[in-house]
Formats: structure tokens, sequence, C-alpha cells
């Protein structure tokens, strides 16, 4: 069985006696086990980040800005060893694992670009003599708490950035699939990263608290379910650290009368069941508007039965497992209340049969949904669509700006003004018209808002910049000695 352990220092190392298993999600069958980091192990790290930062916070932004370049195509050209990497461990499939891969490169591709983010400003004689400058310094030992989801694009968002910017890196990945974090360890390494600039801590609840305790670590990123979001910002921020923590999501997607309902039908489908709904940008609810209802349910279901269901290593499966044989249990309970709670089942995935021991379900539908029921409240984190009906556009925003989570939300209309308005009314952090997944492009930055979001600032692009560094103001003067003065009064201009 493998052994996962940390990488410290430059160099992989074992671990404790402390371990965790780690499965192939479509067998369902124990491949690793990983080591979960004690109070030393976390020490160690942070002692090597610690070594290490001054050194990199010296090195010019063009060595760094070529590591940048240098690790993209390392990347690049290993894209396919890293997606099958990911699928061992998570279960989505090869070629949404390689897509994962892309959008993070995105963000390597936007770090490349590190001398132009890193600008300060200036001004020149302010006053008398007097000039003023700003420039952007890092903040030390950062570490970086990152889900199952996407073990590879979510580093590549935190860490790359915080690592371009002059810090060092803590990255404690998801015991559940940690070994594609040790890969990106190695491709950094390979890219001319100097030893301990990033360490990969892996663990669980107990290595986050320490993590959150500790008096070196200056910011905490973090991504995953908004009660541990939550937790994660009161006892960081309570410790005096800057604070990133991006909870659950609610995805909603407004479906006009006046919409393309096989684009919005195919996009339903698409966004709600890719990566087993194991997304938090996965659409899962739809809101049809109107008349839009009864001809969206119905084609929405016709496309169901047609999607294959399997081991994300076969080039003809389109949806692996769930990460856990529980994540699947949870998932079903939420079908299996749904008429309970009064809504209708229209197609029930539970009932779908496989001929392996992997944590599968398949896709299922639930119309007639209302606030209120499980099915619409809790995040259920699995391929599960939900349809509310209501009979006008703003009761579709009502709708949606009552609900705590505020990730991400996408309407579909063929009217601009439509789009227009609803741009403007909705209380969301990431919009699509017509697109159904609105993660933005890696120029911009990604976050929510309400309980979708703790912290103030959003993650990669241009805010991830600002959360990983902090200005400094000087004001200079250079006077003769005859210009020399006491004053005890504030200064003016």
């Amino acid at each position: 069985m493998k052994r996962i352990g940390h990488y410290v220092d430059g160099q992989q190392v074992d671990g404790g006696d402390r371990v965790g298993p780690v499965y192939n999600p479509a067998t369902g069958e124990q491949t690793g086990e990983v080591a979960l980091a004690s109070a030393s192990d976390l020490e160690t790290a942070v002692s090597a980040a610690q070594k290490a930062q001054p050194g990199w916070r010296a090195t010019p932004l063009s060595k760094r800005q070529d590591i940048m370049f240098k690790l993209r195509q390392i990347v690049t050209d290993r894209k396919e060893e890293l997606a099958r990497i990911i699928t061992a461990e998570h279960g989505k499939v090869v070629s949404d694992a390689a897509g994962e891969v892309s959008r993070g490169l995105e963000n390597v591709d936007w770090c490349t670009n590190l001398m132009q983010q890193l600008k300060g400003d200036y001004s020149e004689n302010v006053a008398n003599g007097v000039d003023v400058h700003s420039v952007r310094q890092p903040l030390g030992v950062v570490a970086c708490i990152t889900p199952f989801n996407f073990p590879v694009m979510i580093p590549l968002w935190m860490a790359t950035t915080a690592i371009a910017c002059g810090n060092a890196v803590i990255l404690k990945p998801s015991e559940r699939d940690p070994s594609a974090a040790l890969w990106l360890a190695e491709a950094f390494a390979e890219a001319g990263l100097p030893a301990g600039v990033l360490n990969v801590v892996n663990g669980d609840a107990d290595t986050v608290n320490a993590i959150l305790d500790h008096k070196a670590i200056s910011a905490v990123s973090f991504v995953g379910s908004t009660p541990i979001a939550e937790k994660i910002y009161t006892r960081a921020a309570a410790n005096g650290k800057r604070v990133q923590a991006l909870g659950g999501a609610k995805n909603h997607m407004v479906v006009m009368p006046d919409a393309d309902l096989d684009s919005a039908a195919d996009a339903a489908v698409s966004a709600a069941y890719g990566s087993a709904g194991e997304r938090c940008m996965a659409v899962s609810v739809a809101v049809a508007v109107g008349e839009a209802g009864d001809a969206l349910v119905e084609k929405i279901a016709e496309r169901m039965p047609k999607l294959k269901v399997g081991d994300g290593t076969d080039p003809e499966s389109e949806m692996g497992p769930l990460i856990t044989q529980a994540a699947r249990d949870r998932v079903a309970g939420y079908v299996e209340g749904a008429s309970g709670e009064g809504a209708k089942v229209v197609v029930d995935g539970t009932e779908q049969k496989f001929d392996n021991d992997g944590f599968f379900i398949g896709v299922s539908l639930v119309d007639d949904v209302k606030p209120g029921m499980k099915v619409y409240d809790d995040e259920i984190f699995g391929p599960v669509l939900s349809v509310v009906r209501v009979d006008s556009y703003d009761e579709a925003v009502d709708l949606i700006n009552a609900n705590q989570y505020a990730n991400g939300v996408a309407v579909f209309t063929r009217d601009g003004k439509t789009a227009r308005q609803f741009e403007f009314d909705i209380e969301v952090g990431m919009v699509g018209v017509n697109v159904p997944i609105p993660v933005p492009i890696g120029t911009f930055s990604f976050g929510g808002w309400k309980r979708s979001l703790f912290g103030d600032t959003h993650m990669y692009g241009a805010e991830g910049f600002n959360f990983y560094t902090r200005r400094k103001v000087v004001t200079t003067r250079w006077p003769e000695p005859s210009e020399s003065q006491i004053s005890l009064g504030f200064p003016t201009h």
C-alpha cells in the first residue's frame, strides 16, 4: 500500500504514526495511507518556511517570474500524468481532471506577469521637497488549506500567487486526495523554487487547528463548506491572521420563458452533473420562470439516461463516483427524503445499479422543490438537480437573494434587457448570462458573497495579489542643513 507523507524543505518525508486511508473511489479499494501531521511535523515545516522566506523575498522579481514560466511549462507538458493522479484519488473523469489543470494554469499565467502585479505607486513633490511612494511586500509565511474537489486547481490559485508575491507557503491539501499536491511541490522544485518556500503538510482537523493557532503563520486561505469556513475565519482572525475563507454554495440557474430551452437543458445537465456535482460552482437549483417549467423539466429528464457514469479512467465515462462511501450515502439520503417533504422525484439516481463496489450514484432530478425542504436548503454536493417553479422574474430574484449562499448564479434568456437587469438586481458574487458555471478567467477574481465568503478578499487575480501582500508607504525628504528646525505642530503641506 502506498505511503503518502509530507514535503518539507525540498524533500518528501514519511511523517509519524498517525495515518488516514486514501481510496480509489471507482473501486472502493484503499490504495494508500496518508500521514496526518502532528504539531511537531507542522513545526518542522514552518521552521523550514521561516528559514527560506527571507531569501525568497530578496530574490529578484525577474527570477521569480522565470520560475513561474518554467512551472507552467512543466505542468503543461505533463498534464495527462497529473490528471490521472487526480482521477485515481478523486474519481472525476480524466478529461475533467485535465480541465481542472488547465484552469489552474490560468493563474500561473497571471503570475508570470508578477512584475506588473507587484508595482507600487510614486508621487513626487507632494509638499515642498517631499516625495511619497508605496511598495508591496510579502506577509511572510502563509497557509493554504485546499479542498478535495479540486486538488490541483485551487492549490495553483492559492500557493502560486502567494509564492509569486514573495511568501513561503504551508500547503495543507485534503487528506482524501493528497498525492496531487506532492506532485505540484516536486514540479515547483524542478522549476527552480528554493527548498523550504513550498512545504506540503498532510493532515486532518487537528492539523488545521494547529495551523490556525501557529504564531508564525501570517495568513490563511481556505476553500470548503460554510460551517468549516466560518470556524476557520473566526479562529484565525482571533489569532491576528489575515483570512480568506470561501464557503459553500447553492447555485441557482434562472430559465426565463424566452430562453432557448434546449440550450438551457444542455447547460443544466452539464453544470449539475459534471464531476458528480462535487463542484462549488455546480448548478444545484434550476429556477423555471412561468411557462418554462414543464418543458424544461421534460428536456432535462430526457437527456439524463444518456449520461455514462463509470470509472473515470474509462474514456467513455462522463461522470465518475463520489469521493467516499459516506458522501454517496449522504447524497442518496437527500433524494430518498425529497418526496416526503412534498417534492417530486422525476429521476431517481439512487436506483441505478453498478457492477463494482465504487462510490457511484446515478444522477437525480427533483421537481416542485421549495425553500424549507432539505433538498433545497442544504448544500448537497452531489449529482442532484432541484427545480423550483416561480411565476415571475421578480419572484426568481427574491428567491435567490433570500438564500444564505451567494457564490454563483446564472440566467438563461434571449432578452438583453432582462439579462442586464438581472446582473443589476442579483446579490451574488459571480454571475453568468447564458453561462451556467461562471468561473472567472484568471485575470479576474473568484469569490462569492454572504455566507459563501468569510473575509474581504476574493481569490486569485488582482485580489489574490492584494491578499498576499501588504502596502508600505514611504515619505522622503532630503533637506539642506540650513532648513532644519524644531516644530511641534502637526505636519502640513
